[in-house]
């Protein structure tokens, strides 16, 4: 099940409605108001460096992006600025598959990990078995 994050670039859809400062993320404005969909800032609020450095790395392997990179404005703020420029693609689209990637690496990950902890239980608890049984006879 794949949704598709809420962005909300500030002119005025329904996304706008909701309190900048409770969006998950936000489109920075471009300057000189010229759009180019290819180079875009987005602002991920209530994030640190788990997920920017993350998401950062995943975009990187992209042969679609030119540029990716974030920053946190100030320690204080909990949100990250996060640039991608693109080659061509809209960066909104490269951002979607980054997030569907690192979260699909992560559903990996879990899953090895409790298949790894699921066999070590099994294989240790016929050791513990056989152990509480020399130690009680």
């Amino acid at each position: 099940m794949s949704s598709r994050p809420n962005y909300s670039n500030n002119k005025g859809n329904e996304a706008d409605d909701i309190d900048p400062s409770k969006r998950k993320i936000t489109v920075m404005p471009t300057e000189g108001g010229k759009e180019d969909e290819t180079c875009k800032t987005f602002v991920f609020n209530k994030e640190d460096h788990t997920l920017g450095n993350s998401l950062r790395y995943v975009i990187m392997k992209n042969p679609d992006t030119q540029f990716c990179g974030y920053s946190i404005p100030h320690p204080s703020e909990d949100k990250i600025n996060f640039r991608i420029q693109t080659y061509g693609k809209p960066a909104k689209d490269v951002l979607d598959k980054g997030l569907n990637d690192l979260n699909s690496i992560c559903s990996h990950v879990l899953r090895t990990f409790e298949t790894s902890v699921n066999d070590h239980k099994r294989r240790n608890q016929s050791t513990d078995v056989e152990m509480r049984e020399n130690s009680v006879g």
